[in-house]
């Protein structure tokens, strides 16, 4: 059975302010983190069977707000880099300055070999993970891949701050070591 209810009468009330607050110092832009918020509240709607009570509903607002956040940002970048805009002078006076729009390839473009090595490293990263003792992986995950805020973690893990950054350097350490070994 689920620890944590979901209510979506209350989001707006309870979290609207925190999750606008989390997204404009992301995306510097008022009307957009309004936009990413309501998203964020439309897809909660949509998906909430599959809510599993695991943690708390902030904690799984949060988590999909940070997706439409990389979502809204995969979306800027993927635009970038891909047109060319220049003039054109032409000696008639009528289509003198036109602008003339090309595609480009994109300098920022992964290749094969990128994507592999990215996959291989994201293998080594979850392999190390494995071998971490489990409070110190939760730690690690919860914090350095999944970005979640000192006092989300420590209200789900029901530590103190100071535990945390504690244990997140050990983490970390533990990593790097064994990223050393097995990676590098």
């Amino acid at each position: 059975m689920s620890n944590h209810q979901i209510n979506p009468n209350k989001w707006i009330d309870l979290y609207s302010d925190y999750l606008f607050n989390y997204t404009v110092t992301r995306v510097s832009d008022r009307e957009i983190a309004q936009d990413l918020v309501q998203d964020t509240f439309l897809a909660a709607l949509k998906s909430m069977k599959n809510f599993k009570g695991e943690a708390s509903e902030r904690t799984w607002l949060i988590s999909i707000l940070k997706r439409k956040v990389i979502d809204h940002y995969r979306k800027i970048n993927s635009n970038k880099g891909k047109a060319e805009v220049r003039i054109t002078y032409n000696d008639d006076s009528e289509s003198e300055g036109d602008w003339l729009e090309e595609r480009v390839a994109d300098p920022f473009d992964k290749t094969a070999e990128d994507t592999m090595q990215n996959a291989e490293l994201g293998d080594a990263i979850f392999n190390c993970l494995s071998k971490l003792p489990e409070k110190q992986a939760d730690v690690f995950r919860m914090k350095t891949i999944e970005g979640l805020e000192t006092e989300v973690i420590c209200n789900e893990l029901n530590i103190t701050a100071s535990n945390l950054w504690v244990i997140i350097h050990r983490a970390r350490t533990a990593m790097a070591d064994c990223l050393k070994e097995n990676w590098f």
